[in-house]
C-alpha cells in the first residue's frame, strides 16, 4: 500500500544536518502521537528538540495520506475531548492547549452498529442508549446499564482528578500532581461518600470486578461493555483497567458529551502537534530512519541513523518505537538479560488488516454517519478475528476528503488479524494476493451491509487492501502489532525509563497502555519527567490547571 505525500510541506524537512553529525538535548526515535506529544512538550520547555521519523510522513498509526485526490486516515477516526479544557481535559487536549495550538472540529453525537440483535443508530449521552436496550435488549438490560452509570459515574470525580499534564516520572510527583491538587482529590472523595470512595480503589483493577461486584449479567450489556473496552485498548472488560474504562464513560455518557472529528481528518491532528513543537523550536526529520541506539558508559548518547549520520543526544534518547523495535536498537551486550526477558516474554496483540476505498457518493442515502460497527457474532468474543469490522466514513463530516460528490473510506478488523497467516510470505506473490482477497472479504461485506445497495465495488475509484505484513512495514511495527497485550489485574504497562540511562520510552508499550489519549499521556509523562518540578509547575500554571 503506497503511502503518496498528504501535506506538501512535510516532504521539505530533510534529514538532520544534511547527512553531517548533529546533535539535541533530545533524541526522539518516532513520530507517532506520543513522540510529538513528547518532543512538543520539550520544545514549549525550551529544550533543543528533535524527532526523527523513517518515513515521508508523520504521524506514526495516525498518519494521513492521499491517493488520487482522496485524504486517508490510516489508524483512528473515533475521537472525543479534543474540545475540553482545564483540569479534567483529555491529555491530547491538554498538550494541544500547552502548545497553543487548536484543533477545529465536528461535533457528532452516535455511530450506527450492526449487532447480531439488529442494527440501529447508537447515541451517546445519558439517556439514549435506554431506548436502544430497551428495543434490542431487555428490560433488564435497561436496569442493569443504569446500574452501571450510577456507579460509575461518579467515579469519573477520582479518576479526573488528577490531570494527565500533572504526571511526571519521578519523585516530583509529589509536588506536581498529589501536593497541588490534593484539595480536589479530597472533594472528589467527600462527594462519592463512603462507598464510592471504597470502589474508587479499583480504578487500578479490571473493569470486569466493577461490572462483577454490581452483579450486572446481562449477556446484552456485558457485550457491549466488552465492545466499548475492545475499541479502547485492544482488551476485554476483564483486562482493561477501570480508569480508562470511567475515563471514557465520562466523556461517552455524561450530559452535553460529544465526539469529536477534526476538520480535514486526522492528519489535521498530526499537523497541529507538528505546528506546535516547530513553534516553539523542535524539529522534525522526514526520512531519517534510526539503525542503532548510541550507548556509551552505560548511558543513551545518541543514534546512528541508516544513512551514517550520527545524531548525539546531550540529555535523553526517548523512543516512540514499540517494546520490540526498540529492543532490536540496542547493542545487545548492553542490555540486561531481565529486560530482554520481560520484553521477549510480553504477548503482542494481534495485528490489522485494512480497507481504504475512495467511491462515488451517488445513490448513498444523504443521512450516511461516520461510524459503523459490525459484529458478527457475540458468542465468539470480540476480540476472535474476521468478527468485528469498523467503518468510518470521514467526509460526510469533512468533505474536503474526497472529490466533489465523492467519499473516503477506512474499514479495518481492530487488531484480530494474526501475524501467523502471514508471516514469511512473499509480497509479490500469487498466495499473498489469493490471501488478501479472502481475509478482506469480511471488510467489503461490511461495507456493502454498512452502505447499502447504493454502493458497488465496481464504484470505488481507489481500493487498498492493507495486512499485517502492510502495517509492519510501514509503522514499523514488529509483527504488525496493535500493541502489548497486558491485562490488567495479571500484569502492567512497564513505566517509561529503561535500564540504560539516558533512556526513555514514550507510546504504547508504556504506561497507562494503547489508544490516542494514552499514548499522549506517555509522551507528555517523559516531557515533564526531563525538565525540572519548577519548570514542569510553571507549565501548570500557564495553562490554568
Amino acid at each position: 500500500m503506497a503511502l503518496p505525500n498528504y501535506y506538501s510541506h512535510f516532504p521539505q524537512r530533510k534529514s538532520v544536518s544534511n547527512g553531517q553529525d548533529g546533535s539535541a538535548d533530545v533524541v526522539v526515535i518516532g513520530s507517532g502521537i506520543g513522540g510529538l506529544c513528547c518532543g512538543g512538550l520539550l520544545a514549549r520547555y525550551g529544550e533543543d528538540v528533535v524527532v526523527l521519523e523513517s518515513h515521508d510522513l508523520p504521524g506514526g498509526a495516525a498518519h494521513s495520506f492521499q491517493i488520487k485526490g482522496y485524504k486517508f486516515d490510516s489508524g483512528p477516526s473515533l475521537f472525543s475531548g479534543f474540545q475540553s479544557r482545564g483540569p479534567q481535559a483529555n491529555p491530547l487536549a491538554q498538550v494541544l492547549d500547552a502548545l497553543g495550538e487548536s484543533l477545529p472540529c465536528v461535533n457528532y453525537d452516535s455511530w450506527m452498529v450492526y449487532l447480531p440483535e439488529g442494527e440501529f443508530l447508537s447515541r451517546i449521552g445519558p439517556t439514549e442508549f435506554y431506548k436502544d436496550l430497551d428495543k434490542y435488549a431487555s428490560k433488564n438490560a435497561v436496569h442493569e446499564w443504569g446500574k452501571l452509570l450510577d456507579a460509575i459515574l461518579p467515579l469519573s470525580a477520582a479518576a479526573m482528578a488528577l490531570p494527565p499534564l500533572s504526571i511526571r516520572a519521578d519523585m516530583g510527583v509529589l509536588s506536581t500532581a498529589a501536593a497541588r491538587y490534593a484539595p480536589s482529590l479530597f472533594k472528589s472523595f467527600l462527594q462519592m461518600g463512603p462507598q464510592g470512595a471504597l470502589a474508587s480503589t479499583k480504578l487500578l483493577r479490571p473493569f470486569s470486578e466493577i461490572i462483577d461486584s454490581l452483579e450486572l449479567k446481562d449477556p446484552f450489556i456485558r457485550n457491549w461493555v466488552d465492545l466499548l473496552a475492545f475499541l479502547l485498548a485492544g482488551v476485554k472488560s476483564n483486562g482493561i483497567l477501570s480508569a480508562e474504562m470511567v475515563y471514557m464513560f465520562a466523556e461517552w455518557y455524561k450530559p452535553g458529551c460529544s465526539l469529536d472529528y477534526p476538520v480535514h481528518g486526522s492528519g489535521a491532528l498530526v499537523d497541529a502537534l507538528v505546528r506546535g513543537m516547530e513553534k516553539f523550536g523542535g524539529r522534525l526529520s522526514l526520512g531519517s530512519h534510526v539503525e542503532k541506539i548510541i550507548v556509551e558508559n552505560d548511558r543513551a548518547t545518541g543514534v546512528k541513523l541508516r544513512n551514517g549520520q550520527f545524531i548525539r543526544a546531550k540529555k535523553a534518547v526517548v523512543s516512540n518505537a514499540s517494546m520490540w523495535d526498540t529492543l532490536k536498537l540496542l547493542p545487545k551486550e548492553v542490555v540486561p538479560k531481565s529486560y530482554v526477558d520481560r520484553v521477549n516474554s510480553t504477548l503482542h496483540c494481534e495485528s490489522f488488516m485494512h480497507l481504504h476505498l475512495g467511491f462515488d457518493a451517488e445513490g448513498l442515502r444523504e443521512d450516511l454517519g461516520i461510524h459503523h460497527i459490525v459484529v458478527n457474532d457475540w458468542d465468539r468474543g470480540v476480540d476472535a478475528d474476521q468478527n468485528v469490522v469498523l467503518i468510518s466514513v470521514p467526509s460526510v463530516l469533512s468533505p474536503d476528503l474526497a472529490p466533489t460528490g465523492k467519499h473516503v473510506l477506512h474499514a479495518y478488523t481492530p487488531g484480530t488479524e494474526p501475524f501467523e497467516l502471514w508471516e514469511g510470505l512473499d509480497r509479490r506473490s500469487s498466495e499473498y494476493k489469493k490471501l488478501k482477497a479472502e481475509r478482506s472479504e469480511v471488510m467489503w461485506r461490511a461495507v456493502e451491509r454498512a452502505l447499502g445497495p447504493g454502493f458497488s465495488r465496481d464504484k470505488c475509484a481507489v481500493k487498498l487492501v492493507g495486512t499485517p505484513l502492510t502495517h509492519k512495514r510501514f509503522l514499523r511495527r514488529n509483527r504488525g502489532t496493535y500493541g502489548p497485550a497486558i491485562q490488567a489485574g495479571k500484569d502492567t504497562f512497564p513505566g517509561h525509563s529503561t535500564p540504560i540511562s539516558q533512556l526513555y520510552c514514550c507510546g504504547d508499550s508504556t504506561f497507562p497502555g494503547i489508544g490516542v489519549p494514552a499514548v499522549a499521556a506517555s509522551g507528555a509523562i517523559v516531557a515533564n519527567s526531563l525538565v525540572s518540578v519548577s519548570q514542569h509547575s510553571e507549565l501548570l500554571d500557564a495553562i490554568g490547571i
